[in-house]
């Protein structure tokens, strides 16, 4: 293989955080990607190909002696640094790189809690974590309806990013239609091989009433991977929990209270 296909390929790559970044967002194996900068095996034609389009260059470029091809680079390297070194995207991509595995999470769940902006109310959403391009996202839909009348007063809808760190869920989300507050999300992971509630704390604010920050106990219910989004959304609303719509099991898993012994909102391991 050329060693200036190997320096180049270096080159590029000083760019971005990690090489196991770059290999992440190639979809690379690692070892064969290293392989390729030590100059041990030549990519295929397709793999030379994805290599060109991700970085921005041309394959007779790439190919080019290391000083001519650093000359060339220079004059794209602000799209590159714009992309690799965004110093809000690099904290994201921080985190992404050390986050676990997601993939068992996949799927709808039914979101629980007491509402910040209507007292006393239960709110039950609508929300979905998937995954593209080996990153997790997540997506949550807010129906504000009575059940019994089905008059609806509002309707938030969430996006944002899933993490695995430390033996515990993140989620962090806004809201995409006002963009105007973020919710972040604590949650235990489930060691079942079959999901069923998981349990947390959130913390953020009313999106309509009052500004006060405040937080809840949170318990998503898995549903699955393949539902029927439109009969799922029937069934989100804001409850009362006296009328016997939301299972006791989930209104006792997320009701408020601190005990006098304590100083801060916790839950339970489940």
């Amino acid at each position: 293989m050329s060693d200036d296909l190997r320096h180049n390929l270096a080159l590029l790559c000083s760019y971005f955080p990690s090489i196991a970044e770059v290999c992440r967002r190639l979809d690379f194996n690692r070892q064969q990607f290293n392989k390729y900068l030590a100059g041990n095996a030549y990519p295929s034609r397709h793999n030379m190909r994805r290599i060109c389009d991700f970085f921005g260059v041309s394959e007779s470029e790439l190919l080019m002696e290391p000083q001519q091809f650093q000359e060339i680079v220079s004059l794209k390297r602000k799209p590159l640094q714009q992309e690799a070194l965004s110093k809000p995207l690099r904290h994201l991509d921080r985190l992404y790189q050390h986050s676990q595995e997601l993939n068992k999470y996949v799927g709808y769940y039914f979101r629980y809690f007491y509402s910040f902006g209507n007292q006393g109310k239960v709110i039950r959403s609508l929300a979905l974590v998937y995954r593209e391009d080996d990153k997790y996202y997540w997506k949550n839909i807010e129906i504000l309806r009575d059940p019994e009348t089905g008059r609806t007063s509002g309707l938030n809808k969430y996006e944002g990013v899933l993490f695995y760190l430390a033996d515990r869920l993140y989620i962090l989300e806004y809201e995409a239609i006002e963009v105007n507050s973020i919710t972040q999300a604590t949650l235990y992971p489930s060691h079942r091989s079959r999901l069923g509630l998981l349990l947390g704390i959130q913390t953020g604010g009313p999106t309509r009433r009052g500004r006060k920050p405040g937080a809840s106990k949170v318990a998503l219910e898995y549903l699955g991977r393949d539902i029927n989004v439109r009969q799922a959304l029937k069934r989100t609303g804001l409850f009362d929990p006296e009328d016997g719509l939301i299972r006791s099991e989930i209104l006792s898993l997320i009701e408020n209270t601190i005990e006098p012994s304590t100083f801060v909102l916790d839950v339970d391991e489940p």
